[in-house]
C-alpha cells in the first residue's frame, strides 16, 4: 500500500478517536480561551478533526506529485471524506449542537452524489469532483471546526460565526449538489 493511501487510511482511524473525544462524557475541565470556554474534549476533538480534514490535502498532493494514483486511493479517498463529515456532523447534531435539517440536506447531498458516482463507475465513467464542490467541503470542515471549538474566537464578540459558516455549508451543498446533477443528468438519460 503507496503512502497516499495509507495517510487516507489514518485519517479513517483517527474518526472515531475524535467522536469520543467528542461526544462520550468527559469531564477534564474547560479552557478559557480570549473569553470563551471551551470543554478541553471538545478542543481535542476539534484538533484531531483538523488534522483528519488536512490528511485530505495532503493524501491527494501527494499522489498526484508522486504519480501514486490507485484505484484504491480513487475509492478510499471520497470514502474517508464523507466518513468523517458525517460522523462530525452526527455527532453535533447528538450534541445539540448543530440542527438536524441542516445535516440532513448536506448528508442527502452527499449520498445522492455517491450513488451517481456509482451509477457512472458501473458504466465505466469516473466523476471528478468540481471545483465548487471542493469549496463546499472547505466551509464544511470551517463550520463543523468553529462548532467543536464552540465558536472561538467569535463568542465573546457575539458574532455567529459558526452558525453563518453552517449556513454556507449548506447553501454551498445545495448549489454544488444542483449544479452536479444539472452536469451530470446525461448519466440519468442512457437507456
Amino acid at each position: 500500500m503507496n503512502v497516499p493511501n495509507q495517510i487516507t487510511i489514518s485519517r479513517i482511524f483517527l474518526i472515531p478517536i475524535f467522536m469520543i473525544f467528542l461526544i462520550v462524557p468527559m469531564d477534564f475541565g474547560n479552557l478559557s480561551i480570549l473569553g470563551t470556554e471551551i470543554p478541553v474534549s471538545h478542543f481535542i476533538a476539534a484538533i484531531i478533526f483538523i488534522i483528519a480534514a488536512a490528511t485530505d490535502w495532503l493524501d491527494g498532493y501527494y499522489a498526484r506529485k508522486y504519480k501514486l494514483v490507485t484505484n484504491l486511493g480513487k475509492f478510499l479517498d471520497p470514502l474517508a471524506d464523507k466518513l468523517l463529515i458525517t460522523a462530525a456532523l452526527i455527532s453535533l447534531v447528538e450534541l445539540q449542537m448543530a440542527p438536524a435539517w441542516m445535516v440532513i440536506v448536506i448528508l442527502s447531498r452527499e449520498f445522492a452524489v455517491t450513488g451517481v458516482r456509482l451509477v457512472a463507475a458501473a458504466d465505466g465513467s469516473v466523476i471528478a469532483a468540481s471545483p465548487l464542490g471542493k469549496i463546499k467541503t472547505v466551509f464544511q470542515i470551517i463550520a463543523i471546526s468553529a462548532l467543536m471549538l464552540h465558536n472561538f474566537p467569535f463568542a465573546p464578540i457575539g458574532f455567529p460565526f459558526d452558525m453563518l459558516m453552517l449556513w454556507v455549508a449548506t447553501i454551498l451543498t445545495i448549489v454544488s449538489g444542483i449544479d452536479y446533477f444539472m452536469k451530470n443528468k446525461h448519466i440519468f438519460l442512457k437507456a
